[in-house]
């Protein structure tokens, strides 16, 4: 939370006020534009209003007073209310009004955040509640690579959500029923006759535990009617069976949170089970609306735009993941009065989504025009081996989550003895370091890709210390901690005595990129997309040392406490970018 004061508006949607209030003086009858506000990609400004030409063109040919949308650009210029924000302003070509920030605004908002915390630089959202529904492993299975990239996404999305003040509810939709619970429950039975002997070791390894169930199911008739029977006794609630479930259930759950633990996540679960009891209401006031009909001995919804219907019971009666989603969506919407329901799975789950989403629409549910309460399915591609192949091990099994992350804390632990720091730091230190590092480098190097494209999983790329990655950003952070220590100034006593000033071009850069945080967070936020924080952080980095600190000098200058606020506001900044993204800041590299 912020430490004080009000929260403020991201820079774009305060310049966006500007001109709401210029346009609505210029074209009073005009209702349905809205300001066309957007950072200058060119040198004639810092942002730049583009609706000189849409509002020429909703206004020609009706007796207006305007020539060209050049006239239009110089009314709206020159309708603008006096803002302290604003430096100056041009009109160029046709009709861009070009905006230039004032800098003592720059230097004054940067020094209250400071004050304030950068708490009230949080994006300023419609929504107050969303479910994002990610991670979802399956029981008694492995997670594997996809699970990863679920609950990275995932989690950054509920950080950056909860940051803009979103009461976000975490949820792992696990996949704890069905009818693998059968077979494997009649295998436990019958591989130990006593139950209550069973220990966590015996079926501790649960995956080699589920292949040796699959195969009996598989090879034997037998035994596969058997485990049929299994499920019914389990779905009818009788207490042998459903403690054998439970016993399964609790195996899988260690291991899962063994990879939350490492990953810093946390997820509240509610599996298929829970949602199972809901199903045949959510069912039968569809089927009162007739969405739900008869085809082929199974219960199907009909949707316009696919060739294949939506199947919600199999024609054996039972229930599917329709059926499951649906009255997960029906219990998100009225119980848990959800406005935003975001699923991260993989693309190749789109099209279930789509037409899942579809039916809802149909019901009644979700509005047509996708206003809220909405719902958004997070797509993300595959993770590849160096070989461009799926990402396994040699015998091309599913590599075990836990495994890859401990390899990457330990080949960032072995880089940091080699540079020599078990001689300067404590092992505590050091483990805590290699941890922030080992981890966070994974994180990153999955989310600074646009999530709906594969990526390549390299250890050596993602533990570089130069480029775009996790290293090298922990590492400049770290210098500009490094800075301020050196300078051995009390910062927070300079936040409140001194004063930023912007003399330098490197320093307006710096303090204008700073400045857009807010706005970036909420795009990120937006559209789902967590690498547009991480472009944003990388490119202040790059700001920081290539334009700022390579030609300002800090420590000694005349402008020493400026450009350490400079420094601290930085750090700020990036300290939140890395909260947000799920990795843990360090403080000396």
């Amino acid at each position: 939370m912020a430490a004080g004061g009000e929260n403020v508006a991201s820079l774009k949607r305060q310049l966006g006020q500007l001109f709401e209030v210029s346009i609505r003086t210029v074209v009073p009858d005009e209702l349905n534009v809205e300001p066309a506000v957007v950072p200058s990609a060119g040198k004639f400004g810092d942002y730049q209003c583009n609706n000189a030409m849409d509002i020429w063109s909703k206004i020609k040919g009706k007796g207006t007073a305007f020539k060209n949308p050049n006239s239009v650009g110089q009314a709206i210029m020159g309708n603008l209310p006096k803002s302290e924000i604003i430096e100056s302003c041009t009109v160029a070509g046709p009709g861009f009004v070009n905006i230039v920030l004032s800098k003592n605004w720059m230097a004054k908002s940067l020094q209250k955040m400071l004050i304030d915390g950068i708490g009230n630089w949080a994006p300023q959202l419609q929504v107050k509640r969303a479910v994002v529904d990610f991670s979802s492993p399956n029981i008694a299975k492995e997670m594997h690579v996809g699970h990863l990239r679920s609950t990275i996404i995932g989690d950054t999305l509920a950080r950056m959500l909860e940051f803009s003040k979103v009461e976000v509810l975490r949820r792992n939709h696990v996949g704890d029923w069905g009818t693998q619970f059968g077979m494997l429950i009649q295998y436990l039975f019958e591989k130990f006759p006593n139950v209550d002997d069973v220990n966590e070791m015996e079926i501790g390894d649960l995956q080699e535990f589920y292949k040796q169930s699959k195969k009996r199911f598989d090879e034997d008739p037998a035994f596969k009617e058997r485990a049929q029977a299994a499920v019914v006794s389990l779905q009818g609630g009788t207490p042998k069976y459903r403690e054998a479930w439970l016993q399964i259930c609790e195996v899988s759950r260690r291991e899962f949170q063994m990879v939350y633990e490492r990953l810093g996540t946390h997820l509240e679960e509610k599996g298929e089970s829970f949602y199972n009891p809901y199903i045949p209401a959510v069912l039968e006031k569809l089927t009162d609306q007739g969405l739900i009909v008869e085809s082929e001995g199974a219960r199907v919804i009909h949707l316009e735009g696919f060739n294949i219907p939506l199947i919600v019971v199999k024609s054996n009666g039972s229930y599917n993941y329709a059926s499951t989603d649906l009255a997960a969506l029906w219990y998100r919407l009225n119980e848990e009065k959800a406005e935003w329901i975001i699923y991260v799975t993989d693309v190749g789950q789109q099209q279930h989504f789509n037409m899942f989403f579809k039916a809802a629409t149909l019901a009644g549910w979700l509005p047509v025009d996708g206003s809220y309460p909405k719902v958004s399915h997070v797509g993300f591609g595959l993770v590849l081996g160096e070989d461009g192949k799926r990402f396994r091990t040699r015998s091309s099994d599913v590599v075990r989550l836990v495994d890859l992350l401990d390899e990457a804390k330990s080949r960032s632990k072995t880089s940091l003895v080699e540079r020599g720091k078990s001689e300067d730091w404590t092992e505590e230190e050091l483990e805590q370091t290699a941890v922030a590092v080992g981890y966070g480098a994974v994180k990153y190097a999955d989310l600074k890709n646009n999530r709906l494209t594969n990526y390549t999983f390299d250890f050596n790329q993602m533990l570089n210390d130069k480029g775009n990655t996790a290293v090298y950003l922990l590492y400049m952070h770290a210098r500009i901690c490094s800075i301020i220590r050196k300078s051995g100034k009390d910062i927070d006593e300079l936040k409140t005595k001194g004063e930023i000033v912007l003399g330098h071009a490197g320093e307006r850069e710096l303090a204008l990129h700073l400045l857009k945080f807010s706005e970036t967070v909420e795009e990120a936020c937006t559209n789902l997309l967590p690498s547009v924080l991480c472009e944003y952080l990388y490119n202040l980095s790059e700001i920081y040392s290539g334009k700022f600190y390579s030609n300002c000098q800090v420590i000694g200058s005349a402008e020493e406490t400026s450009r350490l606020l400079l420094c601290e506001a930085t750090g700020v900044v990036m300290r939140k970018c890395f909260h947000l993204l799920g990795i843990e800041a360090v403080y000396k590299m």
